[in-house]
């Protein structure tokens, strides 16, 4: 045996795994976004603008005299346009609540998070403070040069330009908001003339130091770490659903050239490897990178990269709004058994839901038994029960109820007479039922209380309870 064959094999060195280490304290660097102008920043626009605009002017808007929308928590009403609510009405808020919770799953499936992208309220509030930072600081380059600058009259001018907006919407969409529960109109005036209430006062400032923070300074914070919606909306995602993706095959690899170069004969992409998509990116990230929880889905990269693509006398497309099996020239199925599962539920409950409120009685009724008094009372044969009647009219007129009660026995009804509700009014009466004590076969008996509205009779409402009388 040679010394060679005596020598063990040489084992293989394995490298180690690459270790990141991350501080969950270390705060992130500041992002500086680019204005970029395009197709999904005017689409953008178009959808938040009307959105906007509805916040801001419904609670400025009278329906019969009243707010349209109100949510007077003293008073336990909730006016929407033309009908009011009250909190035994909390499950059309519950059927509300899941409709919308299906039709965010429906759109996810089918376009990804455009929500996010432009209808969210963080969305559009950053996309105005980016705006005001634009208008006072310039674009990215001017606003990363004056930080880096020292302190001048012209930074201190331009910064206090850009907050005094800043508070100034911010304040503006707190006094909206608290406007949906107290009316605007009282609020906006005791505000200006130093005579509002000091709980609507704390709730308007304390809204306006929210809206301040968290779209002046938080922004991108919000979708990568707080919004819940980023954690799950990869169990909605498939291969057929159309979100922002970059084309590989096509931009790799990267690397600058000048217009008009042969960059495929040095092995080049359609990527320039400008940063542009990153720079305009809300959320920091680079699409580059692949799809990505923290995306939007906001089309902003897109844009930036299409201007670019002209620019370079390239054709646009790199970087799109497309699905997966698209890029990877498959043929695309936006109808599919999931989308057409999600639809087909979303339709029903919107179906129940409308049908419900078109049959919805616009009265509340409660009927308790008096437990503070005797159980009954047996006054000349007759045997008494007494109930305190709740009657809330939420129809917007005015109405008489009449009450008469019902059940195996002859019901009189005493001590009620039927005074006028006024709209939104509660009326509370205590009532006496009265019957034979002959007629009265066991000691409890079932009775149901008809209240009908003498204007409208098919305005009703029943209620049954429980009549007590002798065992014997």
């Amino acid at each position: 045996m040679n010394e060679k064959s005596k020598q063990p094999e040489a084992t293989k060195e394995v490298p180690a795994p690459e270790i990141r280490y991350v501080n969950l304290y270390e705060s992130e660097e500041k992002v500086y976004t680019r204005r970029i102008t395009g197709y999904f920043q005017r689409l953008r626009r178009y959808v938040s603008a009307p959105l906007m605009l509805g916040f801001l002017l419904m609670p400025w808007l009278v329906i019969d005299g009243r707010p349209a929308m109100l949510f007077d928590l003293p008073a336990r009403q909730f006016n929407i346009l033309w009908m009011t609510f009250s909190p035994q009405d909390g499950v059309y808020l519950a059927w509300l609540l899941i409709i919308s919770a299906f039709l965010l799953f429906t759109v996810t499936v089918m376009v990804g998070r455009v929500w996010c992208g432009f209808t969210c309220p963080q969305t559009i509030w950053t996309q105005m403070f980016m705006w005001a930072e634009f208008l006072c600081e310039g674009d990215r380059n001017k606003r990363i040069k004056l930080d880096s600058q020292k302190l001048s009259l012209e930074k201190v001018l331009r910064k206090s330009a850009k907050h005094f907006i800043w508070v100034a919407i911010a304040l503006v969409t707190a006094m909206t908001f608290v406007g949906y529960f107290t009316p605007i109109r009282e609020l906006a005036t005791g505000f200006f003339t130093f005579d509002l209430d000091l709980t609507a006062l704390f709730w308007v400032l304390f809204f306006t130091g929210a809206t301040y923070g968290n779209a002046g300074f938080m922004r991108e914070q919000v979708c990568k770490y707080m919004c819940p919606y980023a954690r799950f909306q990869s169990v909605m995602y498939d291969q057929e659903t159309l979100a922002v993706w970059y084309n590989k095959e096509r931009g790799e690899k990267r690397g600058p050239r000048k217009p008009n170069e042969d960059y495929k004969a040095q092995g080049l992409g359609d990527c320039i490897d400008c940063s542009w998509c990153v720079q305009v990116c809300p959320v920091n990230i680079d699409i580059r990178e692949g799809l990505q929880a923290e995306c939007i889905d906001c089309g902003l990269c897109i844009d930036a990269c299409d201007s670019v693509m002209d620019k370079m006398n390239y054709p646009r497309g790199l970087i799109s709004f497309t699905t997966e099996e698209a890029a990877a020239k498959k043929k695309v199925k936006i109808i599919r058994p999931r989308v057409l599962g999600y639809g087909f539920v979303l339709l029903a409950m919107v179906s129940v839901f409308v049908y419900s409120l078109a049959t919805r009685m616009p009265l509340v009724v409660e009927v308790i038994r008096d437990r503070g008094t005797q159980m009954y009372k047996i006054v000349d044969g007759n045997v008494s029960n007494v109930y305190t009647i709740k009657i809330e009219n939420l129809d917007r007129k005015t109405h008489v109820y009449d009450v008469t009660v019902n059940g195996d026995f002859t019901f009189d009804v005493q001590g009620y007479k039927a005074p006028p509700v006024l709209e939104g009014e509660i009326l509370n009466l205590p009532i006496r039922v009265v019957t034979k004590r002959s007629e009265l076969k066991g000691e409890k008996n079932t009775i149901t209380f008809k209240v009908v509205a003498r204007e409208n009779p098919d305005v009703l409402v029943l209620r049954s309870t429980t009549f007590i009388g002798p065992s014997k």
